[in-house]
């Protein structure tokens, strides 16, 4: 059998603190490893694989769309791509798309939007309001953004331009707001900073402020929007509609595409402003037309918050019964559990061995995002299996 990861440390940058797994094939929720072992992935991709892995909705639109027209690039009109933007714009609210091929491609393109409506509506205001612990990508600028020490201190300087606040705090972007400010940009929940949900009113009271003060109102839902917290897009949970949003992730069913999405008022950009060779290609386009028209078809937000329901209870219980474990949290189908101590990496290894795919979004929490598509029964038996490592590492703490 061939080393791959013997080929990958000698061959690639070692970015990835990768599992030791090497994965070969997968069907709905499950994958396969090169042994032929089977796990239930809770990963998904990092919550992209929103259907399950290698869906027929999916795979029959890459097929189809394969065999007739790939890429062109963006000096001509392809039908994919604006019946990707009418269906996302009607199902939104919102009136106008940018299509890219990443979260942090759609999140750096709303930051540009910003700055250039700033010049043009708010005097050359450029600064945006962002968040403690927040994570919006791995460009210069979205690491800019980003809340994470660790992720911005190699790369300093860094653009300027972010003030950062405590995340669900309304009053603290009421001080932060000056002359120089432009949006604010939030993520309704926290994902990479271990599922961190606000109070209630947070991302209503910051709208709220935003329009008061003449101001966009940005969201990053690239982790919890496409149906993943429960609704279409999490901010309608808090009846918190955006001027400004940036998806991707579940967008294309595990496909790669971002997009951003703009109202009227806010759609600052003029051609020549912003461009991508590959955003938008009718290959990426029809996959996420088909995702999307699936997902509301078959009302999968609905689906994740029947399923989220029943999650919290199984979770809620597994924290009645290990001392270990010191809160679970999330909406939808985004969960943590968080641990006592730090547990998460030596969990992680522990449910490897157990078949279950889980991710230690930190030292201390685990994160649970599995494809949209899980049965209960599939989750009933990934916390049965949370509940026997977790019973191993306190066996080992005694």
């Amino acid at each position: 059998m061939k080393d791959w990861r013997g080929l990958e440390a000698q061959f690639m940058f070692p970015l990835f603190r990768r599992q030791p797994v090497v994965l070969v094939r997968g069907e709905g929720c499950y994958v396969w490893d090169d042994r032929g072992r089977r796990y239930l992935d809770l990963v998904a991709g990092i919550a992209t694989v929103s259907l399950g892995h290698c869906h027929p909705v999916v795979v029959e639109a890459l097929t189809e769309q394969a065999r007739t027209l790939m890429h062109v690039s963006n000096l001509f009109y392809t039908v994919p791509q604006v019946e990707l933007a009418e269906l996302l714009c009607r199902a939104s609210g919102m009136d106008r798309a940018f299509f890219c091929n990443s979260g942090a491609e759609a999140v750096e393109a709303a930051i540009k939007l910003a700055r250039r409506w700033g010049r043009d509506h708010r005097r050359g205001a450029y600064e945006i309001i962002v968040a403690e612990g927040a994570f919006h990508g791995r460009t210069l600028a979205t690491v800019a953004a980003s809340g994470v020490e660790r992720y911005r201190a190699p790369f300093e300087p860094l653009p300027p331009g972010f003030v950062r606040v405590p995340f669900g705090d309304a009053d603290a972007v009421r001080r932060a707001t000056t002359e120089r400010t432009a949006a604010v940009l939030l993520e309704p929940v926290q994902g990479e900073n271990g599922v961190i949900v606000p109070p209630p009113d947070y991302l209503r009271r910051v709208r709220d402020w935003c329009r008061e003060a003449g101001i966009l109102f940005m969201l990053d839902e690239v982790q919890t929007g496409l149906g993943r917290c429960g609704a279409l897009f999490a901010h309608q949970l808090y009846d918190a509609p955006p001027d400004v949003m940036a998806l991707a992730k579940g967008l294309g069913g595990g496909f790669p595409i971002g997009a951003l999405l703009a109202r009227e008022g806010a759609a600052a950009f003029v051609a020549g402003d912003h461009g991508s060779t590959f955003g938008g290609n009718p290959l990426a386009c029809r996959v996420a037309c088909r995702v999307v028209g699936y997902m509301l078809e078959e009302d999968l937000p609905g689906r994740a918050a029947e399923m989220g329901r029943f999650l919290s209870e199984r979770l809620s219980a597994l924290a009645d019964r290990h001392p270990l474990v010191r809160e679970v949290r999330g909406l939808g189908l985004l969960w943590a559990v968080e641990f006592t101590r730090d547990a998460a990496e030596q969990a992680v290894a522990l449910s490897l061995e157990e078949g279950l795919l889980v991710n230690n979004v930190r030292p201390n929490a685990l994160r649970l995002m599995p494809p949209l598509t899980i049965a209960r029964e599939e989750l009933e038996w990934a916390v049965a299996a949370l509940d026997r490592v977790i019973g191993r590492i306190e066996s080992q703490m005694e």
